[in-house]
């Protein structure tokens, strides 16, 4: 009974494993656009945070300081977003365990 319960596990095991590949794959093709100042900035980033695109409202460019404020804004929006899919993700495979990546 032992070595039953034991490979069930294992396959259990391995299956999340596969799940888990399939979700870190799906992880770095996301792209999510954070936005500021009501879309005068747009940042876009991938599942990686790596930047892929930048816009930025022409209006914007005398004020220095503010658009280094709505840059950031702009990143952190979407890294949030990325974050928040990448976290809902892992869970569905994990069932909710707090496992490390």
């Amino acid at each position: 009974m032992f070595k039953g319960g034991m490979a069930s596990m294992m396959q259990k095991a391995q299956k999340m494993q596969s799940d888990m590949k399939i979700a870190q794959d799906e992880i770095k093709l996301l792209s999510c656009t954070g936005e500021s100042a009501s879309g005068a900035i747009k940042i876009t980033i991938n599942g990686q945070h790596q930047a892929t695109a930048v816009e930025i409202d022409e209006s914007l460019l005398d004020e220095k300081e503010m658009l280094e404020d709505l840059i950031m804004t702009s990143i952190n929006d979407a890294s949030s977003q990325i974050n928040r899919i990448s976290e809902e993700k892992i869970k569905d495979v994990t069932g909710g365990l707090n496992l490390p990546l």
